[in-house]
């Protein structure tokens, strides 16, 4: 079996330190250095000849600065003679550029999955991408991991009585159905039609919520704009309480705070694919970790073992 070797960016140090902490290997350092002229040089200060080595890295704002990173880390690593690459993106930010939505628009998804394999990528391990198509856009194995056990641990520790889960749309109500089932609740979904990057509407919710404590789960929240129009027709609809879900807290522009202030959100509960600012948080918030998760994926593909059978109800 080849040495194993972790490296992470600047994007999220402490995911990756707990990462290795649950496998019991150290966090190798790398130095990154930005030169007069704005550019960045990436050195890995360990021996990765032959090595199996993982780059830990989500695409967190700021975006391009970590991606410009993960780029040159999987660069000097293949240069070092790496025998394999592993390229751990918890959160990837391009997944929402999967299609043309307009004429001469570029596909993020697909071209930053081409980057990556270009400079040196020879797997991917990521986690609830928003659109599960991207995981197509790579020509190398990917491990696309999602959350959904943790969250309901950690949601069968309340009382679910009176409760229904709820997909803001119908995109994710495959997700939400899942939990459900793994919860032991019904499910219901939201009519949502997106107008622009900043605006949505719902227009109704498919299912039952009136008088019922209600879970609403989404794969990430950036602006919080779908939040708030799901929170606005549950309100009309009667709905006695909310619990919000996520995999992804991004929380751009203040959403935490904003979705935090309705008096009917009794929690927020997110992962740690991204870092939070200590001075972001609010009293609402809990944060799960998906350390042990990534660490579990991490040694089983290190180990040549079947990730798919993490998600294995039995």
């Amino acid at each position: 079996m080849r040495e194993i070797s972790i490296f992470s960016g600047s994007a999220h140090h402490d995911l990756a330190a707990e990462i290795c902490g649950h496998l019991g290997v150290p966090l190798h350092p790398a130095t990154i250095r930005r030169f007069a002229t704005d550019c960045l040089e990436v050195q890995l200060q360990s021996n990765c000849r032959e090595r199996d080595v993982f780059l830990i890295q989500p695409l967190s704002a700021p975006v391009q600065e970590h991606l410009v990173e993960l780029l040159l880390m999987l660069d000097a690593a293949r240069g070092a003679s790496a025998a394999r690459v592993t390229a751990v993106i918890p959160h990837y930010a391009y997944a929402r550029s999967d299609k043309k939505t307009m004429p001469r628009v570029s596909i993020g998804g697909r071209l930053v999955a081409d980057l990556l394999v270009t400079a040196g990528a020879s797997r991917v391990l990521t986690m609830t991408l928003h659109s599960p198509q991207v995981h197509g856009f790579f020509s190398v194995p990917v491990d696309h991991l999602h959350a959904l056990r943790e969250i309901a641990a950690h949601f069968r520790t309340q009382d679910l009585a009176n409760s229904v889960v709820v997909s803001p749309d119908l995109g994710n109500a495959k997700q939400a159905a899942a939990l459900a089932a793994m919860l032991g609740l019904p499910v219901a979904a939201g009519a949502k039609q997106r107008l622009s990057d900043e605006a949505v509407t719902i227009t109704s919710i498919i299912g039952e919520v009136a008088g019922r404590d209600v879970i609403v789960l989404d794969d990430e929240i950036a602006r919080g704009t779908t939040i708030i129009e799901i929170l606005t027709k549950l309100r009309e609809q009667g709905a006695r309480s909310v619990r919000i879900a996520c995999t992804h807290g991004l929380f751009c522009d203040g959403a935490l705070k904003h979705i935090a202030a309705w008096p009917q959100v009794r929690q927020i509960v997110c992962t740690n694919t991204v870092a939070l600012a200590d001075s972001e948080r609010v009293e609402k918030l809990h944060v799960i970790s998906i350390a042990p998760a990534l660490a579990e994926a991490i040694r089983r593909i290190h180990e040549g073992e079947s990730v798919s059978a993490l998600f294995d109800p039995h």
